[in-house]
């Protein structure tokens, strides 16, 4: 049972800030030249508190430090004003893909969503994590006291509607409307009247995790540690940390997309264009094929896969190949795995392509050794003509494969799923106390 809560959100205050200057990406989506970028758009961006630079001579001070201080200051100073009454938010995004001029609308709501753990069968998750991130955010959390980003979660409900509640919502002018860098329009509302409505169609729910697994997992860590170090803790669900930020968006809904993630191998010494699609006939049906852009690789791919079949492209400086999966070898080489994962485009890439074929170690690919991921096809076919030595083009993994693998227990290999676009940080903020 998904249980969530209203909340009375810290939201910055449009008195004082242009909040288009100071909300940001994601944290793990923010490169130094964005961080950068944010630093000189206002001395009020969030930037300074989920993703703060180092500094030298800091005298016992350090970026959780600091972040905690800025919070700190910003609330007493009215940076941040709290909304008066618990809420729901209702939350669009307004967005193409690149490539496409076809605008497509994403609805959902933010919510306090009840912590449980993976085995609790609530939350299932597609990804594995790192204890690198994840320490760096509970270090931050326990010095701000404070969700600052959404954790994008995914729920199954069919009959939509919740989607058509906020359908109705979404035609009147919102309380907050920014455009981000990608040209995204984000617009949000309180909707304290759609509290209940929301609350018991969410009881039957199961949640996957789209996107923010190191954040979810940090805060069931705090929860944990909070709960060990207090005998006299309340029952689960009634503690501040027993809760966090979620964005809830309908699996089933218009305007998920999910996109794809390609690879690039560079610096692999023996690397054989010829001797690599020799051992790749093992296991696809390989066939050259002209590629000029990314919008014409796509075209390709999509095709190639009508029939249900895998299909990769691989580029390289001596021409382009179709790779189609041959469904009996495929099995018969990854008979270990379940069906989920046999089905998954990016297993077979890893396991038949880059282990087998090119002889790329498991461990090699887990530590990022040769291989770079990118969106952008065009950038990725870029890198080969730059001396890469191949990039693998993809399609991308579908919803249902992403459902079907999270609620039978099982995680998806890293950067198997790109959801677009992503959520604003700092549109509304939990603070703990």
């Amino acid at each position: 049972m998904a249980r969530i809560l209203p909340f009375c959100a810290l939201r910055y205050n449009p008195a004082r800030v242009c909040v288009a200057e100071v909300v940001t990406q994601p944290y793990d989506k923010i490169t130094a030249e964005m961080q950068e970028r944010y630093y000189a758009a206002s001395p009020y961006n969030l930037v300074r508190i989920i993703l703060g630079k180092g500094e030298p001579g800091d005298n016992g001070q350090n970026v959780y430090t600091r972040a905690a201080a800025t919070f700190c200051d910003w609330r007493k100073n009215g940076i941040f004003v709290q909304d008066p009454e618990p809420t729901l938010y209702a939350y669009a995004q307004e967005f193409a893909v690149a490539g496409s001029e076809e605008r497509q609308e994403r609805r959902g709501f933010i919510a306090l969503g009840q912590l449980e753990p993976y085995d609790a069968g609530t939350v299932f998750r597609h990804e594995q994590t790192h204890s690198g991130p994840k320490t760096d955010r509970l270090q931050l959390l326990r010095a701000t006291q404070a969700h600052f980003g959404q954790i994008f979660m995914l729920y199954n409900e069919p009959p939509g509607e919740i989607d058509d509640a906020l359908a109705k919502v979404v035609r009147y002018p919102a309380d907050l409307e920014v455009c981000d860098e990608y040209d995204v329009r984000h617009r949000l509302w309180p909707i304290p009247g759609l509290v209940e409505f929301i609350r018991t169609r969410m009881e039957k729910a199961k949640l996957i995790i789209a996107d923010g697994h190191h954040r979810y997992e940090t805060a069931l860590n705090y929860r944990r540690e909070l709960r060990d170090r207090d005998p006299a803790a309340p029952p689960p669900g009634e503690a501040p940390y027993d809760w966090v930020m979620m964005t809830f968006i309908n699996m089933y809904g218009e305007g998920l997309v999910i996109l794809p993630t390609h690879r690039v191998i560079a610096g692999l010494e023996s690397f054989r264009k010829k001797q690599f699609l020799e051992s790749a006939r093992a296991f696809f049906d390989v066939e050259p094929v002209q590629v000029k852009d990314a919008a014409q690789a796509a075209t390709v791919l999509q095709q190639a896969a009508a029939d249900g079949r895998t299909a990769l492209l691989a580029v390289t400086r001596g021409g382009s190949h179709l790779l189609r999966a041959r469904p009996a070898e495929v099995e018969r080489a990854l008979t270990q795995l379940s069906p989920h994962q046999r089905g998954l485009d990016v297993v077979i890439l890893h396991q038949l392509v880059l282990e087998r074929a090119l002889g790329i170690s498991e461990e090699a690919i887990r530590e990022q050794c040769y291989i770079s991921y990118l969106r952008d096809a065009g950038e990725a076919m870029a890198r080969v003509r730059e001396g890469a030595n191949v990039a693998f083009l993809m399609n991308p993994v579908r919803m249902e494969q992403v459902r079907d693998a999270a609620f039978a227990g099982e995680v998806l290999p890293q950067k198997s799923t790109d959801f677009y676009p992503k959520l604003l940080s700092g549109l509304t903020i939990y603070a703990l106390e």
